[in-house]
């Protein structure tokens, strides 16, 4: 399994327009074949920081998704209300406890 997390800093007035194209997303994000969920978290020191926590069954789902009309289309809108450079990492989970 990869866990893909995404940190994005947004224009704080621009957070809104965010949270609205993510639940407009969310649903067909997480039902893109591989993905097994998807989590939006918000840093509890910068309310205007997001990331997104999403997990893929491999690395062949993600890159299917990353490479998608529905991925170019929802990054493209969501970029356009950064205020900094996006950060990404791919992790496999080594182990996992309950």
């Amino acid at each position: 399994m990869i866990n893909r997390i995404v940190r994005m800093s947004f224009e704080p007035e621009k957070v809104s327009d965010f949270l609205l194209l993510f639940n407009e997303v969310k649903n067909k994000i997480a039902s893109f074949e591989g993905c097994e969920g998807l989590t939006l978290l918000r840093d509890s020191a910068e309310p205007h920081v997001l990331f997104t926590y999403s997990y893929w069954n491999n690395e062949a789902s993600l890159n299917k998704y990353r490479f998608s009309p529905l991925f170019k289309d929802t990054w493209a809108r969501t970029k356009a209300l950064f205020n900094d450079k996006p950060m990404a990492w791919s992790l496999l989970v080594e182990d996992r406890v309950k």
